[in-house]
Formats: C-alpha cells, structure tokens, sequence
C-alpha cells in the first residue's frame, strides 16, 4: 500500500496577513509628510525668526555696521573694545544684580504660592487670580507701578507717610532702582512660575505622602525628603526659564528709567539697544549679544549638569 501525503490545509486562525513591504513604506512616507505639513508653518517661523537673525548677529559682531553702510569686515575688534569697555563691564554687573534679587525672590514665592494651590487652593478662581498677573502686558505692569511708586503722587509712599516713613524715590535713586524693577517683574511672573512648579507637585505620588504621613514625619521633613527632590527636574527647567528671563530685562527698564539715574539700571539688554539704534553701532552690538548668548549659553549648562536635571526621583 503507498504511502499517503497529507497536505496541512491553512484554517482561518492559523493564518498570517503579512501587509506588504512596498505598501509599508509608502504609509511610513505618508504620514511622514504629513507630519512635516503640520511642522512646516512652525519650522518656517524658526528659520526666518530665530536661525537666520542668529547667524546673522554672529556675522555682524565680526563688522563694523551703521545701518547706512555695507558691513565692514574687523575681525575680533568688537570683543576687544568690549574688554575696556567700563559701560558694558556696569551693564553686566546690573544685570546680575538684578538676575539674583529676581530669580531668589520669584523661586522662593512662586514655590510658596504652588504648595498652597497644591494643599489649600484647590478652587480654579483662585488659581486663576494667581496667574493673571502674567496676563497682563509688561508694558502696562511698568506704567502701573511707576505711578503707584511716585514719589510725590504715588498710593506706596502715601502710605509710608501714613507710618511715619519719609518719601522714596524708588526709580529715581541707584540704591533702590534696581530692586524695585526687580520685585515688579517678581510680581508679573511669579504666578506663571508657581503654576509650572504645580504642574510638577501635581506628578508626585500621592502614596509618598501617604507613606509619610504614616511614619509620622512632620511638614518640614516631607517637604525637603519628597517634595523638593522629587521637583528636582521641574525646578531645573524652571530656573533655566527664569534666568534667561531675567539676563533679557529690557521693557521695564525702557518704560521706567531708561537706565537712569547715572547707568544704576542700565542693564545688557538696554546696552545693546542703545549701541545699536541709538548710536547705529550695530557690530558693536551684536558683539555684545554673542556675549549674552554664551553666557546664557553657559548658565543653563551649568545648571543642568549640577542639578542632574537628566535624573529623576520617580524612576
């Protein structure tokens, strides 16, 4: 008797649709190019708003430019001239001064402000109110408060009469300028700070406080054991965004003191707006900005590396 073959017969679970290769990769650029669709109005912003003004302030730093004339090649003389330079030594000097007095008081309230709306405030008005301040135009913040900080007719100093505090001149005197100006952007910003430190509480398991709680570990321990550590990463890219915030004050100043009295407020932004469209010395300005740039360039490294902002406590 021969032997028989059985031949398996393919049953409806046992077989495999393998879409075409060909097929694949023509979804795969499909949805490619519409991906680039979407990113295409944002990448051409990029381009002609951000790149190309930057490469093109690089190449200016290298010129002698007036605006009127065709850039004149100097090489490293801008730098150089910035070496002795005794106003952009003060501007940057003023600056900082400004960035410490700004970025330790905004931290510390706006992390007060997102603890509370992260316990108590649990109302979206309230929260709401903590935030408009960011709303409102920079412009307006530095008129509102200029008036209320006269010295003469302003509601601050009616009050410190009331108290016996003679008047202050809180933008006409050097002492006092540079922390007023500081403490109004404190005000603007500090909501939008606290609502990004929120955002950050708010991803904290709640079962570390619960643990906590039950080992009967006071507030003071909770807060610098959990809570700051698990922060680490959104208090580094909290700091990065305020700093440089802060190293590019310029509308405040512009509004108030114009970098009076005597360069007390004269910050690196309000420097390199002068040079360049007061005094049309567009290559010694844009001198200056390559400098801010690696200097901010150099801050926000520094803080990622110390604050091991690639590391996180939730792992």
């Amino acid at each position: 008797m021969a032997d028989t073959v059985t031949i398996p017969v393919p049953t409806a679970s046992s077989t495999t649709h393998v879409k075409p290769k060909s097929r694949r990769l023509r979804g795969g650029w499909r949805e490619a190019g519409v991906a680039w669709l979407f990113l295409l109005p944002a990448l051409l912003g990029f381009l002609v708003f951000f790149l190309y003004p930057t490469l093109r302030g690089f190449y200016l730093s290298f010129t002698d430019y007036d605006l009127l004339t065709a850039p004149q090649w100097v090489g490293l003389k801008n730098f150089e001239k910035l070496v002795g330079d005794p106003l952009f030594w003060n501007s940057l000097k003023v600056t900082l001064e400004y960035v410490v007095i700004n970025i330790g008081v905004q931290t510390f309230v706006a992390l007060g402000l997102a603890l509370l709306m992260h316990r108590l405030a649990k109302s979206t008005v309230i929260r709401g109110i903590i935030l408009l301040p960011y709303l409102i135009s920079s412009v307006v913040v530095a008129l509102l408060w200029y008036w209320m900080a006269d010295v003469n007719l302003g509601v601050i100093n009616q009050v410190l009469g009331w108290i016996g505090v003679d008047p202050v001149a809180f933008f006409g005197e050097g002492t006092w300028a540079i922390p007023t100006i500081a403490l109004v952007n404190v005000w603007k910003f500090m909501g939008y700070t606290a609502l990004l430190i929120f955002a950050g509480l708010q991803a904290i398991p709640a079962t570390l406080y619960e643990a906590a709680d039950v080992d009967g570990a006071n507030e003071w321990t909770v807060f610098w054991r959990i809570t700051v550590p698990m922060l680490r990463p959104v208090l580094t890219l909290v700091l990065i965004l305020t700093i440089i915030g802060s190293w590019q004050i310029f509308d405040t100043v512009a509004i108030t003191t114009k970098g009076g009295p005597i360069n007390s407020t004269r910050v690196i932004q309000y420097y390199i707006f002068d040079q360049a469209f007061s005094r049309y010395n567009f290559g010694y300005a844009s001198a200056i900005s390559v400098v801010l740039f690696l200097i901010l360039a150099g801050v926000a490294f520094a803080q990622m590396k110390l604050t091991r902002s690639d590391e996180s406590d939730l792992a």
